[in-house]
């Protein structure tokens, strides 16, 4: 292979552990992997964003992806950094949220093609739903010992947390069905590597013990580290908790503003791991930023680049045009260009008052906007003098006393901006 995959992970710093021998391995000819991904949602996060990157990667370096839905293993729950169950999800739910993820996949892995190495995606419910309990403790169980299962971690930290109230036998046998969705693949696919997070070690480790132990063969086992932020708290989240690929569940601009408000530290860790700009690239965005970090070069990078692959190139101009209405210069063009749904998100959490539509078709006296009718200021005085002061826009523009608020003024024929100096907006709802 002329890509050396693992030397890839390693400058990007994506690789935590590999089996021995892995490197050498692969760079001999194609070989197939996989990655689990967790089919409880309809939507992938960016938390899934580290194995989806690993295999477009692998991919990209000419060997054979597999996506595997963990449609049985999602039915059951996996410990690895949890302290509750799961809820468990049927068929048809499932297959939903399969069908979702295939699409988002898709977005950084070719599944159409006719290559060799073109990526595949497998569900472990299509092999598990005719495995009887009785077959699979004949065949599997008996191959794992108890002693074995004890020893993991993900096994440990349950049972010895304070907080839990311990582990079923249900989530106990986990690792035994992850690992002999690793032994299935390797039969039916000559697939021979599995890679996750650096939590999964233990999980995969049990599918490389019954490829020797059952299979007769040798499996491989790599990990990525799991991504922190630098100020201790949890990657992947925001205020509105997870950051989702779904542009339902996590808006494009909402997407692009929080890649684009990560700190210098942590911007210049996720250029490596969430793009696929290469090492020279990189570089000289580093030293670009170095030189004036104020222009947040490598942040605008990594948000664009990001939002580019997981969204579209509208939806990254969008998002790039709605972040300048609030912090850059705009017009009430650039105002009114803006679909509801963004509108609600750039103004999120900014004071809002309703009004009659009827007021407005007959002409709201920007005074009773401002201040009466409204609340955004305290009192008719007030919003005479900062008119005086020429500190007030409707819709980006300013505007003196005696303007009246009309129809004309309504952006999706719903909303008015109103803005007093810089940073002070308020929102007119017209109801």
């Amino acid at each position: 292979m002329a890509v050396n995959f693992i030397e890839e992970l390693r400058w990007r710093g994506m690789l935590h552990d590999a089996m021995p021998g892995t490197e050498e391995y692969l760079m001999e000819q194609m070989r197939a992997a996989y990655v689990g991904f967790d089919p409880t949602a309809d939507s992938l996060h960016i938390g899934n964003l580290v194995p989806i990157m690993l295999l477009a990667h692998y991919q990209r370096a000419g060997h054979k992806p597999f996506a595997l839905v963990g449609g049985a293993t999602g039915m059951i729950g996996d410990p690895s950094g949890k302290s509750a169950e799961r809820n468990l999800l049927d068929e048809k739910t499932l297959r939903h949220n399969q069908e979702a993820i295939k699409s988002q996949l898709a977005q950084f892995l070719d599944f159409e093609s006719n290559a060799d190495n073109a990526a595949v995606l497998v569900n472990n419910y299509d092999w598990m739903k005719e495995f009887s309990f009785l077959d699979f403790i004949r065949d599997v169980g008996k191959h794992i010992t108890v002693n074995y299962m004890m020893a993991k971690d993900s096994v440990k930290n349950r049972i010895s947390s304070e907080s839990s109230d311990g582990m079923s036998f249900t989530e106990f046998t986990y690792q035994l069905v992850q690992g002999y969705d690793f032994l299935h693949l390797y039969r039916a696919h000559d697939c021979t590597l599995q890679m996750g997070g650096s939590d999964q070690w233990g999980n995969i480790t049990t599918g490389t013990e019954l490829i020797r132990r059952i299979g007769g063969g040798k499996g491989y086992a790599l990990t990525c580290p799991l991504i922190t932020k630098s100020d201790g708290s949890k990657f992947g989240k925001s205020e509105g908790g997870n950051v989702w690929l779904d542009a339902k569940r996590t808006s494009p601009y909402k997407f692009y503003q929080y890649w684009l408000n990560t700190s210098d530290e942590d911007a210049e860790k996720y250029i490596k791991i969430f793009t696929f700009l290469t090492k020279e690239e990189i570089d000289n965005l580093v030293a670009s930023h170095a030189e004036a970090p104020h222009q947040r070069i490598l942040q605008k990078k990594l948000a664009d680049e990001i939002t580019v692959m997981v969204h579209t190139q509208e939806d990254l101009d969008n998002a790039i045009k709605a972040s300048n209405i609030l912090f850059g210069k705009s017009t009430s063009e650039d105002l009114k260009g803006l679909d509801e749904a963004t509108f609600l998100d750039v103004f999120d959490g900014v004071p809002q008052a309703e009004i009659s539509k009827n007021v407005i078709d007959e002409g709201l006296d920007i005074i009773g906007a401002l201040a009466g009718d409204t609340g955004f200021l305290k009192s008719n005085g007030e919003a005479r003098r900062a008119l005086k002061e020429n500190s007030i826009s409707v819709n980006k523009e300013k505007v003196q006393e005696g303007y009246a608020i009309t129809p004309d003024d309504l952006i999706n024929n719903k909303f008015v901006l109103l803005q007093r100096g810089k940073k002070n907006y308020f929102v007119i709802r017209a109801v």
